[in-house]
């Protein structure tokens, strides 16, 4: 069995956001890690005097932290400042996995990485506008890293019945828990990856795509979990955890794990909790290889079943436990989990934060939320908005 260091756990969050009108409440642009997509309209192509132009955004995504209440900080940093470019131009932000009603036929102002996404894939990215959360965990070794994604695949379903948003498409209930989910999966290299023997497995894989045209870059692996690299903003004071990252990356790199299985949430403090868990979960499995055990790893196509149910149901109901071959109901499955990574929340300092996830049991998903807000409105959509922004804008 292979010896690791310790690595930092720092933990940084992307998230993605609408802009929407708060007289119509349709999508009227939005911003990701990539830049800014605007529809084409006067209001935004035309900011009012001494307001900043929605094109120079804000980052979405914070720096590397050292913990997650370092984590919470500069997300709240970020969402006032996507609310006071949002209010600048006349509209409101809002975080979801998707909108509940806009259509997307109308014509896009396109970034690079767009319109190289169009083109490679067609139509199936111009109806793929839904919003997404990802948690990157630094891990420093990038062979340790391989262990833990593929052990880490196994619970992505279940960090999925947690962050689901994305009840509604185009103004009709999809019956799922997480549309976006399934938008996402009609694209080429999403989804669960497959487990790889080592560093070098995945290596040869990512070469193979680059030799063969198939990617630009490894940034158009898009699965639900995925190495990575912390990117550093050099702008930015580096935190410890920064400045310990080993050396097998650039001074403003750290190799991180990507957890990519979310749907952007609209409570801050269900995003907290669902990317501390993460974090925790990741720290568990280190601690698993350092005492010389392992998760055992299934099937990719196992797993797959797992997320169709995390997708069409959420935290409404049953999951596989492939060890005794049964369904689970899924909170049962959650609470195990909790115990598991109980012995590292004071060492990641991430106590409280976890904590919220018997919350968000008990209350229901965003996309529960959601479904019983536009029941209880009579199917209006834009209660459904009024909603999201609402809770987006809570604790600013």
């Amino acid at each position: 069995m292979a010896e690791y260091s310790q690595p930092s756990f720092s933990i940084s969050i992307e998230e993605e956001y609408q802009f929407v009108d708060p007289d119509t409440r349709e999508l009227r642009g939005f911003a990701t890690a990539h830049g800014l997509t605007l529809l084409h309209d006067q209001t935004l192509s035309k900011p009012s005097t001494g307001s900043p132009d929605l094109a120079s955004t804000p980052v979405t995504g914070t720096p590397i932290c050292r913990d997650i209440k370092q984590a919470r900080r500069e997300l709240l940093r970020i969402r006032r400042e996507m609310r006071q470019l949002a209010a600048n131009h006349g509209l409101k932000m809002m975080v979801a996995g998707a909108h509940p009603f806009s259509h997307w036929d109308r014509e896009l102002e396109e970034s690079p990485r767009y319109r190289a996404l169009i083109e490679d894939t067609q139509f199936i990215a111009r109806r793929l506008l839904a919003f997404g959360m990802n948690v990157h965990v630094g891990i420093d070794d990038r062979n340790l890293a391989i262990d833990v994604m593929n052990a880490m695949r196994y619970l992505l379903p279940h960090i999925l019945c947690l962050a689901n948003a994305s009840p509604f498409w185009q103004g009709l209930d999809t019956g799922l828990a997480s549309y976006r989910s399934v938008l996402l999966d009609a694209l080429p290299r999403t989804g669960i990856p497959n487990a790889f023997r080592s560093l070098s497995d995945y290596q040869n894989y990512v070469d193979t795509l680059l030799r063969t045209n198939s990617i630009p870059d490894p940034e158009a692996i898009w699965w639900d979990i995925r190495p990575h690299s912390h990117q550093q903003d050099p702008s930015r004071p580096r935190t410890d955890a920064g400045r310990n990252a080993q050396s097998n990356t650039t001074p403003t790199e750290q190799a991180a794990l990507e957890v990519r299985v979310c749907d952007a949430l609209p409570d801050i403090d269900d995003v907290l909790a669902v990317a501390a868990l993460i974090q925790a979960t990741v720290a568990w499995m280190v601690d698993l290889r350092h005492r010389n055990m392992s998760f055992r790893l299934y099937d990719r196509t196992l797993i797959a079943e797992n997320k169709w149910r995390a997708v069409r149901y959420g935290l409404q109901g049953n999951l596989l436990d492939f060890g005794i071959e049964q369904e689970v109901p899924i909170h049962d499955l959650l609470h195990e989990l909790l115990e598991r990574v109980e012995p590292v929340l004071d060492r990641l300092n991430c106590r409280q934060e976890v904590s919220h996830i018997h919350t968000i049991m008990q209350r229901g998903a965003s996309a529960d939320q959601q479904r019983h807000l536009w029941r209880q409105s009579g199917e209006d959509g834009k209660a459904v908005v009024d909603f999201l922004v609402s809770q987006t804008e809570q604790n600013l």
